[in-house]
């Protein structure tokens, strides 16, 4: 417990959405579909969905009684909610952008 007041136990919170999006930029360069910010995307998406799945499976498992820690499962709810927000607010830039362009007159 004592690493958590330290300050460490913050920077596993933060490393959840820091690694969405370094493995989403990691997606972009091998995106198949030749269009990169879509590979990004779709792999940012899949990313957000795992952290969402193991939050769910140790929230379960300490609900259950299954020797799942308290810490561990707000620590995974948190990298889950901030992957979501994180994905969130790329979906809203994007769409902010493409309604920026169709405002344009040619």
């Amino acid at each position: 417990m004592s690493g958590f007041w330290n300050g460490s136990g913050m920077s596993g919170v933060t490393s959840g959405a820091a690694s969405v999006l370094s493995a989403a930029t990691a997606g972009a360069s091998g995106a198949s579909t030749g269009a990169p910010f879509a590979g990004m995307f779709r792999s940012m998406v899949e990313q957000t969905s795992a952290l969402d799945q193991k939050a769910s499976d140790t929230v379960t498992g300490l609900l259950n009684g299954q020797g799942v820690e308290i810490h561990d499962a707000m620590i995974a709810t948190q990298k889950a909610d901030m992957a979501f927000e994180l994905a969130l607010q790329v979906r809203n830039k994007v769409v902010g952008a493409y309604q920026q362009m169709m405002a344009m007159q040619f």
